[in-house]
């Protein structure tokens, strides 16, 4: 069993210590449940596929079901993607940060279990101070799944969170409620035209 920590920090301006302490556990192949705009996610660093299935081992889900890449900023889609269209560019200036996902072919960097076996990865970058400063701070692009059981209701609290994954997971950045509370679109942006497919 896994002691869960919970730190609470400012939702506009979050503890430089804090998130410190968040990043060097991503940093160090382990998990953290941190808030977005849409809901809180369960974060580990998208290059480590051992880091990787600890976010599936806590949630309880199966390996079929892909997650989601979060970077810090437009400059860093390259890092985890390929073969990128322009219209992808100016939908990220549109767009991002916000809560829609973007799904394109796959860097070799992005372990097979990111992607549950495919070669595209879904890719956002999401619109709260704390996890583009945990983003940062991690200095990696962070997969992450909303942070509760598979098939759960979606956390938009830190106190979801706990409910359902104390013991699970190391720590818990609370930054209040969530402002949006339900995922993002997903837009495949491999085919033409695009297609939604959440």
């Amino acid at each position: 069993m896994i002691k869960t920590v919970i730190i609470q920090v400012n939702p506009q301006a979050p503890e430089e210590a804090a998130i410190e302490q968040a990043a060097r556990l991503i940093q160090n192949g382990d998990v953290v449940a941190f808030p977005t705009e849409t809901v809180y996610g369960l974060g580990a660093n998208a290059f480590s596929s051992n880091a990787v299935d600890k976010i599936f081992n806590a949630k309880g889900r199966p390996a079929h079901d892909p997650l989601i890449v979060h970077i810090a900023g437009i400059q860093d889609l390259d890092k985890v993607a390929v073969k990128i269209p322009d219209f992808v560019f100016r939908l990220g200036e549109k767009f991002w940060p916000g809560p829609l996902t973007l799904v394109l072919p796959k860097t070799e960097k992005i372990p097979m279990n990111v992607t549950a076996s495919l070669d595209t990865v879904a890719v956002r970058i999401p619109n709260h101070p704390v996890a583009l400063a945990l983003i940062r701070a991690s200095q990696t692009p962070v997969a992450a799944p909303s942070a509760n059981k598979f098939s759960g209701v979606s956390p938009t609290s830190a106190q979801h969170v706990l409910q359902d994954l104390k013991g699970r997971i190391p720590l818990i950045l609370d930054g209040g409620s969530t402002t949006i509370g339900v995922e993002s679109t997903v837009l495949n942006c491999t085919t033409w035209p695009p297609q939604i497919l959440r």
